[in-house]
């Protein structure tokens, strides 16, 4: 595939997007822009360029029906959390959740607290999604509450998040990595606790000299106000705790993240209609979204989410996503691009970033974290091993690349996953995701520098 051809697709959706989110917003306020067509358009492009050089429509096609059947877990995931989020708030689940966490979390302290909690639950979880579908939307409503910027408080939930999606042993990526990369799981972990650990320990400082604004800023008078409604509407007791208990006690277990999710959202159905909940009403939340009614406007805004119809435009911008992702890869054009960066890698730094920075490409392109660490994987494993350098090094920068910028990309399914959960867009949390931003920068400054690189046993006696 030449370079040229396998470039097009990409500056069409990029003048696409510039097109529809930037240009035609500013013309003309009241239009809403969103990425789902300039995909759809891009993905038309690829798929002519595709047929010019020679490739068949069931090719094609093929492409596109295995990018979304990779993309299907993670949608199911997402819609089960859509029914979850609507129930847990029926049943009073996420409101006492609230109440409690606004009792026991001080404001100057609520973003590092936010980060550390969710840091804890993922490392033994090995989930990102588990752990910003339970605690981290239970986090959300604290902050809000508080009066906290839900953009500081998302940023805190997935720097904390994918902390322990990236090095726990249990997560998928963190044994997908090594797999491609041909390492061992823990001598993987181990090595990526280099550039993980000094990214975490900053994001935390972040996240404390952020405190000072929420402390100045927090309407504790509110704060007691919205505590009283809460206490008045669901009097929160300790059946509440069942739900988010039963859910973080499955995965705990290593029991598969969609029937423990679907379990949690189950239960809040039947804790709702035991406390006197209308099935009706139930099945409504669990399709359409639970309706506060506490006479407090910004008490309702902040109850009322969730439903299975939630997740629809995220899910469509998946499956658009992952179209054009399917044929970009199909066709060899991500590996083209892929090669033709490849071979602007000169020394060991150049290589770790060239590694980093196709992560991050193939994570736009691609719209997956999967893709964005197999792709790479494949292509630079004979790099590394001809300059001698041992396969941790490669594992940790797919990791470091693939798994924590995936979030950072509104149509990628993690960055889908998480603007519909957290409900705050990818753009506003994107700033305050400190640990996300902060470890690819830090693990290329090693690979320039020669810190932690290390080299294959015979390359080290050369």
């Amino acid at each position: 595939m030449p370079v040229l051809i396998a470039l097009v697709p990409v500056v069409s959706l990029v003048g696409l997007l510039v097109l529809v989110l930037i240009v035609l917003p500013a013309r003309d306020p009241s239009f809403r822009g969103s990425a789902h067509l300039p995909l759809v358009l891009a993905t038309g492009v690829a798929a002519v360029l595709a047929r010019c050089v020679g490739h068949r429509w069931s090719t094609l096609e093929r492409g596109i029906v295995e990018a979304v059947r990779m993309a299907m877990p993670a949608i199911l995931v997402l819609l089960t959390i859509g029914m979850l989020m609507g129930t847990w708030l029926a049943a009073g689940v996420v409101p006492a959740l609230i109440d409690w966490g606004l009792a026991l979390m001080h404001p100057r302290y609520f973003l590092p607290t936010t980060c550390a909690v969710c840091s804890m639950v993922s490392i033994v979880s090995g989930s990102s999604w588990s752990t910003a579908g339970t605690v981290g939307l239970a986090l959300m409503g604290i902050g809000e509450a508080m009066g906290v910027n839900p953009a500081m408080t998302a940023g805190a939930v997935i720097s904390g998040a994918y902390f322990g999606d990236k090095i726990s042993p249990m997560s998928d990526t963190t044994n997908l990595a090594p797999a491609v990369a041909g390492t061992d799981l823990f001598t993987h972990v181990k090595h990526m606790l280099y550039t993980t650990i000094p990214a975490w320990v900053l994001a935390m400082m972040g996240y404390l000299v952020l405190g000072f604004d929420v402390a100045r800023s927090a309407d504790t008078a509110g704060i007691a106000e919205i505590r009283e409604l809460i206490r008045r509407t669901f009097d929160p007791g300790i059946m509440h705790v069942l739900p988010p208990v039963t859910v973080l006690a499955l995965v705990l277990a290593r029991r598969p993240a969609l029937p423990s999710l679907f379990a949690g959202a189950l239960l809040g159905a039947v804790l709702a209609w035991a406390q006197g909940v209308e099935a009706s009403a139930v099945f409504a939340a669990a399709f359409d979204g639970y309706r506060a009614h506490t006479g407090h406007a910004s008490v309702d805004e902040l109850l009322s989410r969730g439903g299975l119809m939630s997740m629809a435009n995220t899910v469509f911008l998946i499956l658009c996503a992952m179209a054009f992702g399917g044929v970009m890869e199909v066709t060899g054009m991500l590996t083209t691009l892929a090669r033709q960066l490849l071979s602007l890698a000169r020394s060991t730094g150049s290589l770790v970033a060239t590694t980093i920075l196709t992560c991050v490409g193939v994570n736009v392109l691609a719209a997956d974290q999967y893709i964005a660490i197999v792709v790479p994987g494949r292509m630079y494993a004979r790099a590394y091993r001809e300059r001698g350098l041992h396969a941790k090094n490669l594992s940790r920068a797919l990791e470091d690349g693939g798994t924590l910028t995936s979030v950072l990309v509104p149509w990628n399914t993690c960055g889908a996953f998480m603007t519909a959960t957290l409900a705050v867009s990818t753009g506003a949390y994107l700033p305050y995701a400190f640990l996300n931003l902060l470890n690819p920068v830090i693990s290329i400054v090693y690979g320039f520098t020669g810190w932690t690189i290390h080299r294959t046993p015979a390359a080290s006696r050369d």
